[in-house]
């Protein structure tokens, strides 16, 4: 009769160890997938996160260049633009005022004769 409530005792003994052992199994398993779930989640969020940074940052950085671009042709272009039209304007302007010296000149020449 001990005997038997003794290997009762010891199956129910087995049965819990068993029990305990199945559990950490699966606990263990859970925490793999956990992981290998938080593993995957993170490559996802760090790959559009890189995404949205380069266009981001690459969209900026074409901005500025573009816009530092932009600045200095404009100031060689009109640079080069006020150089040229000065040259014109001066060129223009020394020959209208020879040209009014001369007629003046005639002028003189005709009022003093």
């Amino acid at each position: 009769m001990i005997q038997e409530v003794a290997m009762k005792e010891n199956a129910v003994i087995t049965i819990i160890s068993i029990t305990i052992i199945v559990l950490n199994m699966m606990m263990i398993i859970v925490l793999d997938i956990k992981n290998a779930i938080m593993v995957a989640t993170m490559a996802e969020v760090t790959t559009a996160v890189m995404a949205v940074t380069t266009v981001v940052v690459t969209t900026a950085t074409m901005a500025e260049i573009t816009a530092a671009t932009i600045a200095e042709v404009t100031t060689a272009v009109m640079a080069v633009t006020t150089a040229e039209v000065t040259v014109v304007v001066m060129a223009v302007t020394t020959a209208v005022v020879k040209d009014v010296a001369a007629v003046g000149a005639g002028c003189f020449n005709l009022i003093n004769n």
